[in-house]
């Protein structure tokens, strides 16, 4: 095994298991990205694309579900988020200038998984932007045997009179030299740290919600705020692309809450009806971050994927 270069891990806010390790990898296009790697488990191994904003030790908790159903766990900061190289005038605004970038992180994570020898079969699971990340995944590798979708962010639930203007916007901002500032009305800070959960989009579970918050609070450099304007440029091209490609040929579970108010319903029901082994699983009451909801609901989602992940 090649050396590799550790990397923090925030173990203090973290759900386990505990033999977590992260580690700097070094992409294609020289970006250090930070990686983790929970390798307990030996039925295969599932590479996790987080959503825009979050950070390896949000899915801690998702790893010890599945050590527990007996597979290992890759998760990684994606560019310009976590830990991994930001912005510099503003690292709380989260940019990538193309979405093939992100591509590459998922290379490195690839390649950390085989530095480590992790059990094979490898799977790919992405919740929001990290489906959309894992949906080109599949498209373009073949290094992966099945794979899992949490409100994938595959279209977005914009009014047709906001899209139009989002993409008008985002393509002048990134042609003119204005890429890395904020996208107007964006917000500036979109974790949960500093939001009631009254109100909130992303889970009904106080007890997640508040442990992301505490998560954000603990350790303020996880934070991040509103996408760049090449962001969404970036975002609605391969959102565009990615919809009018064909299913790879694997076998796909995609879960979908009935309180999904952040990515588009509409686009998910359209991907999974033409995916040929793909199934759509309607979450009833569950919403944008159905792998943040309650303790029941969680176990037995978990139950669902380790299922499908075995065939």
């Amino acid at each position: 095994m090649t050396a590799l270069a550790d990397a923090p891990y925030h173990a203090d806010v973290a759900a386990g298991p505990p033999a977590a390790r992260a580690f700097w990898a070094t992409t294609a296009d020289g970006v250090r990205i930070r990686v983790a790697a929970w390798t307990e488990g030996t039925t295969g191994t599932v590479l996790l694309c987080p959503g825009r904003t979050e950070y390896i030790e949000k899915y801690s908790d998702a790893a010890r579900h599945l050590a527990a159903r007996g597979f290992a766990t890759v998760a990684i900061d994606f560019r310009g988020q976590g830990l991994s190289p930001r912005p510099h005038h503003d690292r709380r605004v989260g940019h990538v200038n193309g979405f093939k970038e992100f591509q590459n992180d998922v290379d490195a994570a690839l390649a950390l998984c085989a530095n480590l020898d992790l059990p094979r079969p490898w799977h790919i699971l992405g919740h929001s932007m990290g489906g959309l990340i894992a949906l080109r995944a599949t498209m373009r590798l073949s290094a992966f045997e099945r794979a899992v979708f949490s409100a994938p962010m595959w279209g977005l639930q914009v009014e047709p009179h906001r899209r139009a203007v989002a993409w008008g916007l985002s393509f002048l901002g990134s042609t003119f030299g204005f890429g890395e500032r904020l996208t107007p009305n964006s917000g500036k800070v979109a974790d949960p740290a500093g939001a009631p959960f009254e109100g909130n989009l992303l889970t009904r579970d106080a007890e997640m919600f508040a442990w992301m918050k505490r998560q954000i609070a603990t350790h303020p450099d996880l934070a991040l705020g509103g996408p760049s304007l090449g962001w969404l440029w970036a975002a609605l091209r391969e959102m565009h692309a990615c919809a009018r490609l064909p299913a790879p040929d694997l076998p796909a579970l995609t879960l979908l809450g009935t309180e999904e108010a952040i990515v588009s319903p509409d686009a998910i029901h359209v991907r999974m009806g033409s995916w040929p082994r793909g199934r759509l699983e309607i979450l009833d009451g569950a919403r944008h971050e159905a792998l943040m909801e309650d303790a029941p609901l969680r176990a037995d989602l978990y139950d669902r994927i380790a299922a499908h992940l075995r065939g």
